[in-house]
């Protein structure tokens, strides 16, 4: 009968495997080593995870760019948070998840409001206004809930892989500060809008390029003049809402800005009076460094070999050559 315990027997191929594993044999082998093979091979571990951790980021960073994005005047549809006309309060689906609808039908376009990527102007839209929509209005210009809305951050994707499930959709907040005053009977709204839509950054920006969303806002202008100024309105139950968006586009999240003053340079850029001062200025630095360089340091370089004969293999710089010499007679 076999004197050795069971369970010695159960773990020596395990015991043995573990002393097969190569990170046992990288440590035995650096044990085996003098000190410096030992202190190398510590310094290349953590290069290697360096370089390891460097691919996972590349690679991910990969598949991220190879994800759609918009291309120059692709329309970008605009979901809102559905809502109860009654208290406000958002509404779930079936899978307690926060439902979603369509923006409202604009008059011009007969469609739900979008706007177009890299597009920047002014876009109307005229919302007819029910019993439902107006209370809704009520909420959102009493502050007791926003006009919460999304964007997609990217197209939807075209191409899908046999076996894999399609990427998941994106989407960026949109919230629509909508401002006014209650009255008994009606409201007063500030109908003219700003929005402002920011991309995510790229190394080299081109003139109708293509991109993500990266944030984007939209707010009221003139909130204090909505009681009888020009972008305002006075709202009844029934009466269609004329909203005016003034679309402005950022390449990167940040708003471009020079001492202090707001330079409005949309998706692709623009040509303003300060971008040809700024040229002209470096044109004439430039032009002044290349005349200093000139006559302080060619010039003088060429009057000097000029005087020592050109220092060629003909004149030895002896005044016989080809430079300027006192006459021997």
């Amino acid at each position: 009968m076999d004197a050795t315990p069971r369970k010695q027997r159960l773990t020596t191929p395990c015991r043995d495997n573990l002393l097969r594993s190569p990170a046992l044999s990288l440590a035995s082998d650096i044990k085996t080593n003098d000190g410096a093979d030992t202190m190398l091979a510590l310094a290349i571990l953590p290069a290697l995870a360096a370089v390891v951790a460097a691919t996972t980021t590349t690679a991910a960073d990969l598949d991220h760019a190879a994800l759609p994005s918009y291309h120059y005047g692709a329309a970008i549809p605009i979901e809102c948070m559905n809502r109860s006309s009654e208290t406000g309060e958002h509404i779930e689906d079936s899978n307690h998840q926060l439902q979603w609808i369509p923006f409202p039908v604009c008059k011009e376009t007969s469609k739900p409001l979008e706007f177009g990527y890299g597009i920047e102007g002014e876009v109307n839209c005229t919302i007819p206004i029910s019993h439902e929509f107006f209370h809704l209005l009520e909420f959102y210009i009493h502050s007791d809930a926003p006009l919460s809305c999304r964007l997609p951050a990217r197209p939807p994707a075209a191409v899908s892989i046999i076996g894999e499930a399609p990427p998941a959709q994106e989407h960026i907040p949109l919230v629509f500060a909508l401002a006014g005053t209650l009255q008994l009977s009606h409201m007063h709204v500030s109908t003219h809008m700003n929005v402002l839509l920011h991309s995510v950054p790229k190394h080299h920006v081109h003139h109708h390029d293509s991109g993500v969303l990266d944030s984007a806002i939209s707010y009221s202008t003139s909130p204090l003049s909505h009681m009888e100024g020009s972008a305002s309105t006075k709202l009844t139950i029934g009466e269609p809402l004329p909203l005016r968006f003034s679309v402005r586009w950022f390449p990167t999240p940040h708003l471009p800005h020079s001492e202090g003053r707001v330079e409005w340079q949309g998706l692709g850029g623009h040509i303003y009076a300060s971008t040809f001062f700024y040229s002209l200025v470096s044109f004439i630095a430039g032009g002044l460094v290349a005349a200093m360089y000139t006559l302080g340091i060619v010039l003088p370089r060429r009057l000097k070999n000029r005087a020592l004969g050109g220092a060629t293999p003909l004149g030895h710089g002896l005044g016989n050559g080809w430079g300027y010499s006192k006459r021997v007679d």
